[in-house]
């Protein structure tokens, strides 16, 4: 074998590893699947956004910014993979896994969405906490937060490229701003929402450094450009107030969803099974190797739902076990052609490398043509009928298709090329009868 072919199978084995140690252990802070509602139980939450008195052209950035603002929310009930997501112009879907408090989520999804400034205090015993930040104005003690900010916040970047966050004061504001920016010079002020600090992508608290007094125009640096334009969002939904009211909610038992975990693991155990047959029946030593190569690809799959990571519902996982079935689709293409170019004469080393060549064109406008519909599945899902099990079904399939067609054309190819290195690539009889001519 020579050294590409070895760097080659080495990198396949090195990706195996990798997804098993991504399925079976914690890895990138994921130590489960993450299952849809349908599955683990939880609340099923519709929201319709009071729009009176907000102009049209800001409706779509109050909805997106109530949107983050409710994440940020959902995050001190503990919930880690909620769904949030906006359903039309003026309708927000909450979708709350394996959580059953459906007062608490309320309250906290209902509330008026508002960020405060704080700022660093030490006290006696020298511990260190934040607490709002307030100034006198007109003989009282007022408190600074988004709401006096102008409707001009937004993102640029200066002449260097550095990422800036602008934003303006009203009159009341710019008084209060200026009296506590003095104070604070050269010291940070923290943005905080419902008791706890927004953090950035970094997942760090948000504190910007005060480097002057700002009255009626200010910019935060050193943010990122993610980390800016969602603050951006924040900070314009706090100061636009949207009223939430629930129109929808359900709360749905997790014990269905378990059953029919159970039963979509084993029809997808039993799929995999059948299809290892078939092949090891029908290509003998070849299907082996495609058996072999099937199993990376069922590794593969699930560890990249795991990581990226996938919700898997009901109809998501219809999509796994569907592409199952169409996983060893290239296999059986490139087998055919194999056994062509035996019947020609060639010997099993060169009819394997002919055999992929030849069937290449094959695989690849079949696999396009389910990409695409996959595309246009997840864009009515995503856009037109808005249904997130269309989504999820698009979505598995597409992935695994995706893999499916990775493991055939490079896992199947690097476990063909072995083989044939060996001393058993002489014994005919493990192609027999399909892989010799049948006289």
């Amino acid at each position: 074998m020579t050294s590409r072919k070895m760097l080659t199978f080495l990198a396949v084995l090195a990706i195996l590893i990798f997804c098993l140690i991504a399925l079976f252990n914690p890895l990138f802070g994921r130590d489960a699947m993450r299952l849809g509602l349908d599955l683990q139980g939880g609340i099923h939450m519709v929201y319709l956004a009071d729009m009176t008195g907000v102009a049209k052209a800001q409706q779509a950035e109050a909805i997106d910014g109530a949107i983050s603002i409710i994440e940020k929310r959902i995050n001190i009930l503990g919930v880690t993979e909620p769904v949030i997501q906006k359903q039309g112009a003026d309708r927000i879907i909450v979708e709350l896994p394996g959580i059953s408090e459906t007062e608490k989520a309320k309250r906290l999804i209902g509330q008026t969405a508002l960020l405060e400034f704080r700022e660093r205090k030490t006290d006696a015993s020298g511990k260190e906490t934040w607490v709002p930040a307030t100034a006198v104005v007109d003989g009282q003690e007022k408190t600074l937060t988004s709401s006096y900010f102008k409707d001009n916040t937004y993102v640029t970047t200066d002449e260097f490229g550095r990422v800036l966050l602008v934003f303006e004061w009203n009159d009341e504001g710019s008084q209060l701003s200026g009296i506590i920016t003095e104070r604070l010079l050269n010291q940070p002020l923290g943005i905080y929402l419902s008791g706890e600090p927004l953090l950035g992508d970094d997942g760090k608290p948000i504190a910007p450094i005060v480097q002057s007094k700002i009255t009626v125009r200010g910019q935060i640096e050193g943010l990122s450009i993610n980390e800016a334009q969602e603050l951006s969002q924040m900070l314009n939904a706090g100061r636009i107030p949207i009223p939430l009211s629930p129109i929808y909610e359900q709360t749905v038992s997790p014990i269905l969803g378990a059953d029919f975990v159970d039963k979509s693991v084993l029809a997808g155990v039993i799929g995999i099974s059948l299809v290892m047959l078939f092949m090891i029946l029908y290509y003998r030593f070849c299907g082996v190797i495609a058996s072999l190569a099937l199993i990376f690809y069922g590794v593969s799959v699930l560890a990249l739902f795991k990581l990226i990571p996938v919700t898997l519902t009901l109809a998501g996982l219809g999509g796994f076990i569907l592409s199952i079935g169409m996983a060893v689709d290239a296999n059986v293409l490139i087998f055919e052609r194999m056994k062509e170019e035996t019947w020609a004469g060639r010997t099993i080393g060169a009819a394997v490398e002919a055999g992929f060549k030849r069937a290449w064109s094959a695989i690849w406008d079949s696999n396009v043509t389910t990409f695409i519909s996959c595309g246009i599945l997840y864009w009515l899902g995503s856009s037109i009928a808005e249904s997130a099990a269309l989504k999820g079904f698009a979505l598995t399939l597409f992935i695994g298709v995706a893999v499916s067609m990775f493991t055939a054309v490079v896992v199947t190819r690097v476990l063909l090329r072995i083989f044939v290195n060996t001393g058993l690539a002489k014994n005919s009889s493990l192609f027999n009868v399909h892989f010799g001519k049948v006289q």
